[in-house]
């Protein structure tokens, strides 16, 4: 008992206890993302939702409710944000099926163990890092921004090189902004920056964005492609 009257020992149980709400929060709008997609393209839906023009019109819907999320969060009740979240999860699930068309489902399955894997490892490190690493959230935000421009223009320019280049340049921001968002979530403990509840699914969110993104430039790079 002695050890938890200990303000580093109570410091320490509270940040897990925030990091374990966060990751499982995380993990419940990945099931929700993985259990949509796949009914998606296995029911076949995917042929009137995707192949059938709706495929931007739900990418610009995931935008609005990642932005109604981002500015409003402070305003909004936990539930709502909440809702937010799980409607992202749920709209990214109908997006993400179309890897369902484009790579074989053992190159899916192994491109997801391989997400978990390392950013179970970013995480760790993450979490063991003492640092403020605030100063790196800029850095890595515009490089991130500057990437994904890159990624749009190279779409009608179409080289290749620059493809795999890029995928390789914004794997690693995401790696670098998984290890951000775990020192971030931390600090934002410590600093009493919100309700808890709310902290956990901003944290969610954060750490949904950066386990997909990761995954799919996985995918990209060392996935087998379907003939």
């Amino acid at each position: 008992m002695e050890a938890y009257e200990d303000g580093n020992a109570i410091h320490s149980l509270d940040t897990n206890s925030v990091l374990t709400n966060t990751f499982f929060r995380m993990f419940l709008g990945l099931i929700a993302s993985a259990g949509t997609a796949f009914y998606v393209y296995k029911s076949g839906l995917y042929v009137s939702v995707i192949l059938g023009g709706y495929f931007f019109p739900l990418a610009i819907a995931e935008i609005i409710v990642v932005l109604l999320f981002s500015l409003l969060f402070r305003k909004l009740s936990p539930a709502i944000v909440t809702i937010l979240f799980f409607a992202y999860a749920f709209l990214n699930g109908f997006t993400l099926s179309v890897i369902f068309i484009a790579y074989e489902i053992t190159s899916i399955v192994y491109a997801f163990a391989g997400t978990a894997a390392l950013f179970g490892i970013l995480s760790l490190i993450g979490y063991k890092t003492d640092k403020d690493l605030s100063n790196f959230g800029t850095i890595l935000s515009v490089a991130l921004f500057v990437g994904l421009i890159l990624t749009i223009i190279n779409i009608f320019v179409g080289n290749t090189f620059l493809d795999v280049v890029l995928d390789w340049a914004i794997l690693l921001i995401f790696f670098g902004l998984t290890v951000y968002d775990i020192n971030k979530i931390k600090l934002m403990q410590e600093a009493g920056f919100c309700d808890d509840e709310k902290l956990y699914v901003y944290g969610a969110m954060q750490l949904y964005l950066d386990f997909i993104n990761i995954f799919l430039r996985i995918l990209s790079l060392f996935g087998k492609r379907r003939n």
